[in-house]
């Protein structure tokens, strides 16, 4: 699940009228939103997608701390460019490879954001206005033609820049392993096997009942997860 935003705001859907009807559509889901208690998704939507991707492929296969200064240190080498620290694709693609890998870039993110700032400038990348009017799978199908973007990235964009009420990101870890948690055999103290995590079709099936509010499910079975940990610490 990706880190908290910075100055995040509730989602504009109706989330006590979601958790309502889940409850009702299934039972033992209802379980658990008792369970692990009120819903606290944050979006950030005010994010163009620009900004949202390029966070995203720097947070990719590393620690949140290393990806916040690795961030931080791309942000403020624009900083002369523009006052606000915010910067244009424009200016990604016209920057040297020095300034990318003196920020803490790989060559394959550098390449990956080079890429995102060429298909923002051509339109492939819409802009946040564009974007708010496209379903999800228009967006995923975008978005995903840029290098190093791939479904699961641009589901986090849906759930938590766009806050888009009815993705079920069925690749994630943790909403895979909540849902073995869940509605599996799997227990907190089980040592997690392949074998114990549920296929996409298992998932799709019971979450046709969750449906329009697939994201809030799933942001349960990330809390399913915390529930299982916390089972597990020592107690004071």
């Amino acid at each position: 699940m990706p880190r908290p935003l910075t100055s995040p705001r509730p989602p504009r859907y109706d989330s006590t009228l979601a958790l309502s009807e889940l409850t009702a559509a299934d039972p033992k889901l209802g379980k658990l939103i008792q369970r692990a208690g009120p819903f606290t998704l944050r979006v950030a939507s005010a994010q163009s997608p620009f900004e949202a991707l390029v966070e995203s492929i720097v947070y990719q296969q590393l620690h949140g701390k290393a990806a916040a200064t690795i961030h931080r240190r791309l942000l403020e080498s624009f900083h002369p460019i523009n006052g606000d620290q915010h910067f244009a694709a424009q200016h990604l693609l016209d920057c040297p490879n020095e300034q990318l890998r003196a920020a803490g870039l790989s060559h394959n993110k550098s390449l990956a954001l080079r890429d995102l700032a060429a298909k923002t400038l051509d339109g492939t990348v819409p802009t946040l206005t564009s974007i708010r009017r496209m379903s999800d799978e228009d967006i995923i199908e975008h978005l995903t033609q840029v290098r190093g973007i791939g479904r699961w990235t641009v589901e986090m964009l849906l759930m938590f820049r766009l806050g888009r009420p009815d993705v079920l990101p069925v690749s994630d870890y943790g909403v895979r392993k909540g849902f073995a948690l869940t509605f599996g055999k799997l227990k907190p103290a089980d040592k997690v096997t392949p074998l114990d995590l549920p296929k996409p079709d298992e998932m799709h099936r019971r979450a046709k009942r969750w449906a329009p509010w697939r994201s809030v499910a799933s942001w349960y079975m990330w809390r399913a997860c915390d529930l299982a940990n916390k089972s597990l610490a020592p107690q004071p």
